[in-house]
Formats: structure tokens, sequence, C-alpha cells
């Protein structure tokens, strides 16, 4: 099997050719670029294709790679927002994912950020090395007691919970339509509506996948039923939130601090170099100039097991899809 990989990484390159099981026989081509409607041309001769978060898989895309002879898209991550899924079914592309490659890579980086943004180490860094060693504007506070609001109780949500509840003893409340069994065991307790949720919490944590149900979670509206001083925590998907509702709240003072690893328009800068170019994307470089915004760079999954896990999954899905047409993760309509 040939399996064009877009937008790959070094990370990327390492971690599949050492998954390879013996026996199997795949041929990776690793493009630096994204996939989209122009670089969809690059499948030509592959049987499949693999592509992350930021990789742009709608119809026409879609129908490009079935036109080159492509009958596997293999996804390196959870999410599958990005891919025209009834595009796919309609032209006999079966789509895969890696559901769960390491959960406790992102939940423990979800609490980092928590711990960054209300205890400011980030700035404390920058000071001490310049020999500035003054305490004033650092002042932070305990997570203990606190009351946290989880949106989004799939496996990640559920570890954020667990470690904050039981490793901080705060108070973790959550909203799922599909509540977890394990919940409570982990210190969780659900609330019935996110109306509910929202004027109780100190901190807002956001675990749920991107859909037309959740796009721009947060927005005025939600925000306005917030406490003033809230702060918010994103490793999930950029999308989540409306920036511009975002920037109006940190403006107005109502949000106390923010920690972003996502970003609604990321594709256009994350998993790359932009550092000597302007960012033409206002919103962005307005979030970036906030003193109390954290960003990263979608880092939160980047651990070795997570890697390893990605790649023996990916790889295993495109095995499975070779042999039998379909695999254990399998997505579709």
């Amino acid at each position: 099997m040939k399996v064009a990989v877009f937008g790959t990484q070094k990370y990327d390159l390492e971690s599949l050719n050492n998954a390879i099981p013996e026996g199997f026989q795949i041929n990776f081509t690793f493009l630096d670029p994204l996939l989209d409607e122009q670089t969809a041309v690059l499948a030509a001769g592959h049987e499949a294709v693999c592509i992350f978060v930021n990789d742009l898989c709608d119809a026409k895309v879609v129908q490009t790679l079935s036109e080159l002879g492509v009958k596997f898209i293999a996804l390196r991550c959870a999410g599958y927002n990005n891919v025209d899924l009834h595009a796919a079914a309609k032209f006999g592309i079966k789509v895969a994912r890696v559901p769960a490659y390491s959960p406790e890579a992102v939940a423990e980086f979800t609490v980092g950020m928590i711990m960054t943004v209300v205890r400011k180490y980030h700035k404390a860094y920058n000071r001490v090395r310049e020999g500035n060693f003054l305490l004033d504007g650092l002042l932070g506070m305990n997570i203990h007691g606190k009351t946290i609001g989880i949106i989004g109780t799939g496996k990640i949500g559920l570890l954020t919970g667990k470690i904050l509840s039981k490793g901080f003893g705060a108070n973790v409340i959550a909203y799922d339509p599909y509540p977890s069994p394990a919940a409570e065991e982990h210190g969780i307790v659900y609330v019935n509506t996110l109306e509910e949720l929202w004027p109780r919490v100190d901190i807002i944590s956001l675990h749920c996948p991107l859909m037309e149900s959740t796009e721009y979670i947060i927005n005025d509206n939600t925000l306005a039923q917030t406490k003033k001083g809230i702060v918010i925590i994103n490793t999930s998907r950029g999308g989540l939130i409306d920036t511009y509702a975002l920037i109006r709240a940190l403006k107005s003072g109502h949000v106390a601090a923010v920690g972003l690893d996502v970003y609604e328009r990321e594709s256009g800068y994350f998993f790359a170099d932009s550092s000597a170019k302007v960012i033409a994307d206002d919103s962005f470089a307005r979030l970036l100039s906030f003193y109390n915004v954290f960003m990263t760079g979608h880092q939160a999954f980047l651990t070795k097991e997570a890697l390893d896990n990605i790649a023996e999954t990916t790889i295993a899905n495109l095995r499975d899809l070779e042999a039998t047409g379909t695999c254990a993760f399998v997505v579709g309509k």
C-alpha cells in the first residue's frame, strides 16, 4: 500500500516509520504541504492519504482524491470535523481515525495550562531570566476549593476532571449530553444544562468535539452568563470559541485569563515557523497581544507515548482497511 502523508512533521516521519510491523508492505510518501484543493493532486498514485487536524478534506478535495484512485483517508487524530463524510461515502472512500491516542497527554497538558495562567509561571520565568525577582503582578489563586466546569466528558475530559478533583481538591462539575458512568468515581458531578454550569464555575475547560451543535459554544451570550473573572481553557478545537466575543470579554475585563492550545483559524500559522512574517489575521494578533492570554501551538497531544499510539493505530487502520475494507475505528455516514 502506498500512502501520501500530508503536513508531515519530523516526529510524524520517525513515529510512522518506526511503527511499521514486520511483514506489512506499506510505503509512505511524506509531504510537507497540508492537504487542500491545490495539493490534493500530490495523492496521485497512492491508495490512501494520511492527514491531521488542519488538513482540508472537503467535498471538492474528496472528489479529487476519488478521481486519483484514493480509497482510504487515515486521520492521525481523533477529530474528523475537517473531513466531509457525506462526500467520502458518496465516492466510496473509507475514513478512519485514532480515537484515543493518549488522553493522559492532553489532560496533563490542560492542567499545566490552568496552572500556568492562574499562577503565571510564564511571566515569572521571563522575569527571573532578566534578573527581576519582584513578585508584583504575579498574584495567583488556589485551585483547591474552586469550581471548575468541564464541557465534554470523553476520555480527556474525564481525566482532566479526575486530576483536578482528586489531585487538587477542586469542585468539578461537567456537562455532556451523554454522561459517563465513570464520572462519579472521578469526583465529577454532572449538571443538566449548560445554563446551570456557566454562572457557577471559576474555570471552564473545553473538551468537546467540534460539530454544528458545539461551534462557538463560547460566545457573547454564554460569556455574559459567567462570573466576572472567569478563566477559560481550550485544548480541544479552536472553533469552540467565538474569537471576537472572547476579545470583547477580555477588553472589558470580564475574562481574567485564557489558555489556548488551539485557534479557530490556526491552519495558516500552526505547525510552521511564522516568526519572520507578519500575522495577517488581526484577531489572532490581538489575542497574542493580551497580557493575560497564554497560547501554545496545538501542542497538548505531543508526547512520545501519544505519537507511538497514533502511528500504531494509524497503520493498523490502514492494514485492516486494505485487507477487509473496514477497521475498528472507521467513521462515516
